[in-house]
């Protein structure tokens, strides 16, 4: 399962102050004991190398090393060496086979603590992405959510069997504009009201999508152009 969230970006303490007041959550300046949120600043190299602001979520593995070997071996691209953290946690990020960067990660705090509603996978290759997933962390197909304009429709996931749905991935990078990249939406009671605050602060917000069920979804940028979503549970 997802674990981490970091937000790598280029003005730390306007970033906190945007998703505080827009989505009303508690961004930590660098790591917090006890939260899954963290944010850093967007390392010199990888602003050199044309990366933007954005979320980094990191997946929780018992062996990082033969992890990210591993999605080497299945056409990954290792994004340096792996990390240890000053509280002894190792992780690595890699640029999956079908392109979205993921980070894998040593240690995790467990689900209770996730801040984030809904996970979903933009790939050019949904089937592709699935068995690279599910053969590596073990989450099974919860469903799918048929859509005319998508081919494969929405694939369900959860972290294990029997579990309720966390997350999906679409071949909706076959989107014009949309990269292969995971998007991590976060809850909010009202998404609409959300929305408009989001733009008043300076981010951007689609409009507001109904699924099935009754949730209610948009797609957003902040002010620096890290995306994220708003979901509101029907």
């Amino acid at each position: 399962m997802f674990v981490r969230y970091s937000l790598r970006t280029v003005e730390i303490d306007a970033a906190r102050a945007f998703y505080r007041d827009a989505v009303g959550l508690a961004l930590p300046d660098g790591a917090s004991e006890g939260s899954a949120l963290e944010s850093w600043p967007l390392h010199e190299r990888a602003r050199a190398a044309g990366a933007p602001p954005h979320w980094l979520g990191h997946v929780e593995t018992q062996d990082v090393e033969a992890t990210a070997a591993r999605l080497v071996e299945l056409g990954a691209q290792a994004l340096g060496p792996s990390v240890t953290t000053r509280d002894g946690v190792a992780y690595a990020t890699v640029r999956d086979p079908f392109g979205a960067v993921v980070s894998v990660r040593g240690e995790g705090l467990g689900a209770r603590h996730a801040p984030v509603a809904w996970h979903h996978l933009h790939s050019a290759d949904a089937d592709g992405s699935w068995r690279v997933y599910s053969e590596l962390f073990g989450w099974v197909e919860a469903g799918r959510i048929e859509a005319p304009d998508l081919e494969g429709g929405h694939r369900l996931f959860a972290w294990t069997a029997g579990g309720a749905p966390v997350g999906s991935v679409a071949n909706t990078a076959r989107w014009p504009g949309v990269h292969a990249h995971w998007l991590f939406h976060f809850p909010v009671a009202d998404v609409e009201a959300a929305a408009r605050r989001v733009r008043e602060l300076g981010g951007t917000a689609m409009g507001v999508v109904e699924l099935t069920g009754g949730a209610r979804v948009t797609a957003c940028e902040d002010p620096q152009g890290a995306a994220f979503g708003l979901l509101q549970r029907g």
